[in-house]
């Protein structure tokens, strides 16, 4: 397995953080990487959701949980490899939040592939996050 997180603090609010998570087809306008994106019903468990990287294939991705101002889980698959991204809030005192993106990559090949595809994929993360939280008001 491979693992990567990543986290911010912000005074916005959850529910602020969750508008922007939930509005997928507006992600880009805090995420620089998305060329295009679609979802294909509401945010929620189940739904599937096509992302096009800038300069990239699209990459179809499902949401395997979704807890309203709490958290959702997209999962990718590749071959035999897992790709399980983890957004959440947590409470970081008073009338502070902290948005945490955690990724796991598993399944045969993960140890190889890992180190090798991970870091690629997490890199604007903390640009990313870092605009996320100033349009949800930070």
């Amino acid at each position: 397995m491979w693992e990567y997180e990543h986290s911010i603090e912000t005074n916005a609010t959850p529910e602020a953080i969750w508008r922007l998570w939930s509005d997928v087809e507006n992600w880009d306008a805090w995420n620089g990487e998305i060329e295009k994106i679609e979802i294909n019903g509401p945010f929620e468990t189940g739904t599937q959701i096509l992302m096009t990287p800038l300069e990239d294939d699209p990459i179809p991705l499902v949401i395997a949980e979704a807890v309203e101002n709490e958290r959702f889980v997209d999962e990718a698959r590749f071959d035999s490899l897992l790709l399980r991204t983890t957004h959440r809030i947590d409470a970081a005192g008073e009338d502070r939040i902290r948005v945490v993106y955690r990724m796991e990559i598993t399944g045969d090949g993960a140890d190889e592939a890992g180190p090798q595809i991970g870091p690629g994929i997490t890199a604007d993360w903390p640009e990313t996050m870092a605009a996320l939280v100033k349009m949800a008001g930070n």
